[in-house]
């Protein structure tokens, strides 16, 4: 079966060996696993010639439902499995920042900073869909396929690194995550064995997927690390708001905008809710499997476990902080309220006091303007003079008495 690079790509992984194929092989090799990671309109077209090669590399096919799974664009994270293979599916970002990506994400945080209560970053998922067999993995992914071309890249990196001993200096469109943790495994993998893993005896670890689980756990871990990067994304954008919301003198105009930011983390919630309960049902299903006899399969076991445990645990990391942010953004909103309320507050005290001030003098005034013939004072030459005396002693006396009350002092100062 022919295929167009674009569309399906076929990857045979044994040891630290990573070899692409040109087409989908019906046997299985002697060592390692075979991995191929096709578009979803691709898997749609190509149902039936696809069914036949996995029922001759792994014995079953795909199940009805699952296929229909496989294919629907709205599917929501989650995981099955059957008695031949598990099926693990998988909302990424709609996009994966590239060397480009990130020179416009900097731009962006430039006119952010300029104005604070900017849009919050749209997010838009698709689903990844993951069948693992005992030898083979297959992966559908939406048409830009940016994760299956970053890993793979990675893999066949890997490959020339330990054919050669130099990595390709090709960038990598992957997270700032991502490259984190990658950087640290390399730095593990090259490290000399006189300082191994407890159990190892003295063996390098491997940075290639030992089995299509591990693959489709280092595949999940990449699109995990995308939210952490999002995550910080929308860390800085509601500090933005947090800011504009406790200014006292700023006027929030654009409350659409925190609206759809509030929305944003409710939909985040969402999506990694969601993921949080399928990676913790794949966690539960490997504690299930038997144990391996050999040493080495022990090891992997164990080393699957664990990185599935870190997949979950990334996932929750994003959970906790953006319920955090949530609930950092009610605060602020309900302290932005208040501080108006003490404005407003502050603004009809002062109102009400200089009214108290002035309110005898407009009674001496009204008085004094009575057209009575005899007033007092009115026609001696210096009753205008004690007159306005006692005005001014009647106003000292009131705003010296309403500052002693501290009337006249804003509050917070």
């Amino acid at each position: 079966m022919v295929s167009n690079p674009s569309s399906i790509r076929i990857f045979h992984i044994a040891g630290n060996e990573a070899t692409e194929l040109a087409a989908v092989p019906y046997q299985l090799p002697d060592k390692g696993f075979l991995w191929l990671a096709c578009t979803r309109s691709y898997f749609s077209e190509q149902l039936g010639s696809l069914q036949l090669a996995l029922q001759k590399l792994s014995g079953a096919p795909l199940v009805d439902l699952h296929v229909s799974d496989l294919l629907n664009p709205q599917l929501p994270s989650h995981y099955d499995y059957t008695s031949q293979y598990d099926l693990l599916v998988i909302r990424r970002l709609a996009s994966t920042p590239s060397k480009t990506g990130s020179a416009a994400l900097a731009a962006a945080r430039r006119t952010a900073a300029a104005k604070p209560t900017d849009d919050a970053p749209h997010i838009s998922t698709t689903p990844v869909g993951f069948a693992a067999w005992e030898r083979v993995l297959l992966s559908v992914h939406p048409e830009d396929c940016t994760v299956r071309d970053a890993y793979a890249r990675r893999l066949l990196q890997f490959a020339r690194t330990d054919a050669s001993g130099s990595a390709s200096a090709e960038p990598d469109p992957l997270s700032n995550a991502t490259q984190e943790r990658l950087a640290r495994e390399d730095k593990a993998y090259r490290a000399p064995a006189a300082a191994p893993t407890a159990g190892t005896g003295g063996v390098q670890p491997v940075r290639l997927p030992t089995s299509p689980a591990d693959l489709m756990m280092r595949t999940v871990n990449i699109i995990v690390d995308n939210y952490l990067d999002l995550r910080r994304e929308l860390s800085r954008h509601l500090d933005q708001w947090q800011s504009a919301l406790l200014a006292p003198r700023k006027r929030i105009a654009n409350w659409q905008a925190l609206l759809e930011a509030r929305l944003t983390l409710h939909q985040l919630d969402e999506i990694c809710e969601d993921q949080r309960a399928a990676v913790q049902d794949w966690v539960d299903a490997v504690e299930t499997w038997p144990l391996p006899e050999s040493a080495g399969a022990q090891r992997e076991l164990e080393a699957l476990k664990v990185r599935s445990r870190d997949v979950l645990e990334h996932i929750e990391r994003v959970v906790h902080h953006v319920r955090r942010l949530e609930q950092s953004t009610e605060t602020a909103v309900q302290m932005h309220f208040s501080v108006q309320s003490n404005r407003a507050n502050d603004i009809m005290r002062t109102l009400t006091t200089i009214t108290a001030i002035f309110l005898p003098l407009n009674l001496i005034a009204a008085i004094f303007g009575m057209n009575f013939e005899f007033i007092p004072l009115i026609h001696k030459e210096d009753g205008f003079w004690w007159a306005m005396g006692v005005m001014a002693l009647i106003t000292v006396t009131l705003i010296g008495f309403f500052s002693y009350k501290r009337y006249l002092t804003r509050t917070g100062k």
